[in-house]
């Protein structure tokens, strides 16, 4: 058994009057991009310099208008290249780096030596609060933690205001925040901005990490309203979140952080971070515009964002990942199948107003195509399989056949042991029922009409010998039916008949699908034609030749 009884639940807040789970995310918060930073020092094999330029070069054509580049005074490679974006003007004058700093004079010293030159930089500073860390790691007391979070805030005044050429912005964030007592957590932020004493036209950055997720995302959302409603020039600072997934919750918990006032989100495209990862971007983004929101991030191309991200971390998106995973828009089930074909057709009515079920979004909108979104395996069903023949090659089969095939479909791909691809459905589709010309075969066909009565005098062959038959009714195929009962002397009953144009991979212009009792025995039949008639001569022969397979089988 797992020893449960060593862990403690986390201390809820109490807050009888929080106001967060009323309101709604009404707009895209500011992005920070941390995958060159957090998610680069999470890999096994960490970005050399070329690509962390292409990377960033990227991080620029999806729209990120901060990014946090790295931590200079850690490695050369980090000052390296926050040295080479400012030297080779790489830095759009829209957009601001960020670098990190703990609060040590030599870090901070070495910091700003690296952002000579920048026309735009965010330093972030930092040190650890949370109760464990001042306990267990550096033997702190409160006080000594808040003089180290202010020695800091001074230094970078000072640094700063010897390169008067950067535009410098300031953030602070109190490291393990989610495990500190929040009045101090509220007291030390305040602190550090009594010393910045930011202004509405001169903001500062409060960044509340969730560097451990400790407690549900509820939680999280508490504890950012609780201090944006303490901390101190509130109109004059962003309230940034940077939530980690050691729970799977920091997209949750980044949401409902919004809800409670947060200004700014720092994370990474698909989550790459120390331990179980950071909040994921590309997921928070788009949940926004499935909302009906600009997320004012670009993954119009969202394969392109997967390959760029593979190549780098060499680590993989996987395929069930939201929005971007190769499957996330594929439906195996043949009750999710049929919906989504209705829900497809129904779009044909308010093409403006995207409403399919299990389809959040359309796929088109990040660049995927309609072609996967259904794929064939023995789980499917009829809505299935019919959405695959309507969706590439126009065949809009009757209810009863798309039933009928779907049978036969979901039996091959059970003994194959894989998914059909819509090529494989196609051509079962033709084998089983289109035009089969064994042991009878449509040759030439006559008719005539007098009367509002159908003659019809048609060449056969049938087991091989050539014959004519001739029948009468009060239609074409009525009259039809009639003359192979004679010479066949078997009972026809056209229960359906259906056809129409085709509109993709073939110079016959019609299809006929015939459903017809055999006997008392249901067949069904398909034929292909330029002449309708014909195409449905075809159609019942097919499905004569399929009862005449069957009973000699």
């Amino acid at each position: 058994m797992m020893n449960y009884t060593k862990y403690r639940p986390y201390p809820p807040m109490d807050m009888p009057n929080r106001k967060w789970p009323n309101n709604v995310i009404k707009s895209a918060p500011i992005w920070c991009s941390v995958d060159l930073r957090d998610g680069n020092q999470a890999l096994e094999i960490p970005m050399n310099l070329e690509e962390k330029i292409e990377f960033f070069k990227f991080l620029l054509k999806i729209g990120f208008k901060q990014i946090e580049i790295g931590f200079p005074a850690a490695s050369d490679t980090e000052f390296e290249f926050t040295r080479y974006l400012i030297e080779n003007d790489l830095i759009p004058d829209d957009v601001v780096i960020q670098v990190l700093t703990q609060s040590r004079p030599h870090i901070i010293k070495k910091t700003f030596e690296a952002l000579r030159g920048a026309k735009n930089a965010i330093v972030h500073l930092y040190n650890s609060t949370s109760t464990l860390q001042r306990e267990v790691v550096f033997h702190n007391s409160m006080e000594a933690t808040i003089d180290l979070a202010v020695s800091g805030a001074k230094l970078l005044q000072e640094y700063a205001a010897e390169q008067p050429e950067t535009n410098f912005i300031f953030e602070y964030s109190p490291e393990s925040f989610t495990g500190t007592e929040m009045p101090f957590a509220v007291d030390i932020c305040n602190a550090v901005l009594d010393i910045w004493k930011p202004t509405p036209d001169k903001k500062v950055i409060i960044n509340l990490p969730s560097t451990v997720e400790m407690a549900t995302a509820n939680v999280y959302a508490d504890q950012i309203e609780y201090c944006c409603e303490n901390l101190k020039y509130r109109d004059s600072i962003y309230v940034s979140l940077h939530a980690h997934n050691d729970r799977g919750c920091a997209v949750a918990a980044t949401e409902l952080a919004l809800m409670a006032g947060a200004d700014r989100v720092e994370g990474t495209i698909f989550g790459n971070g120390e331990r179980t990862g950071n909040t994921d971007i590309a997921c928070v983004a788009l949940n926004i515009f499935s909302q009906g929101m600009d997320p004012m991030l670009d993954f119009s191309r969202i394969d392109d964002v997967v390959e760029m991200f593979e190549k780098s971390t060499r680590m993989e998106v996987p395929p069930r990942h939201p929005y971007a995973g190769s499957l996330v828009y594929t439906a195996f089930s043949g009750s999710h199948q049929d919906a989504i074909r209705k829900g497809m057709e129904a779009m044909k009515s308010h093409p403006d107003r995207w409403e399919v079920p299990y389809l959040p979004i359309d796929p088109k909108d990040v660049g995927r195509s309609y072609d996967p979104i259904v794929r064939i395996n023995s789980q499917s069903g009829k809505g299935g399989v019919a959405f695959v023949l309507e969706q590439n090659f126009g065949l809009y089969l009757p209810k009863a056949m798309q039933q009928n095939l779907s049978y036969v479909i979901t039996g091959i791909s059970d003994r194959k042991h894989r998914d059909l691809t819509p090529e494989d459905i196609r051509g079962i589709f033709e084998a089983e029922y289109v035009n089969l010309t064994e042991p009878v075969q449509l040759v030439y066909y006559r008719q005539t009409t007098v009367d509002n009565v159908f003659r019809n005098s048609t060449d056969m062959k049938i087991n091989g010998r050539d014959v004519t038959i001739n029948g009468e009714g009060t239609g074409v195929i009525d009259a039809f039916c009639h003359a192979l009962e004679t010479e066949l002397g078997v009972k026809l009953e056209v229960v359906n008949y259906s056809e129409h144009s085709m509109e993709y991979g073939t110079k016959a212009r019609a299809i006929s699908y015939i459903q017809i009792l055999i006997n008392g025995e249901e067949y069904f039949g398909a034929g292909t034609s330029s002449d309708i008639a014909k195409s449905s001569y075809r159609g019942i022969v097919s499905a004569l030749n399929k009862y005449y397979k069957d009973h000699r089988e």
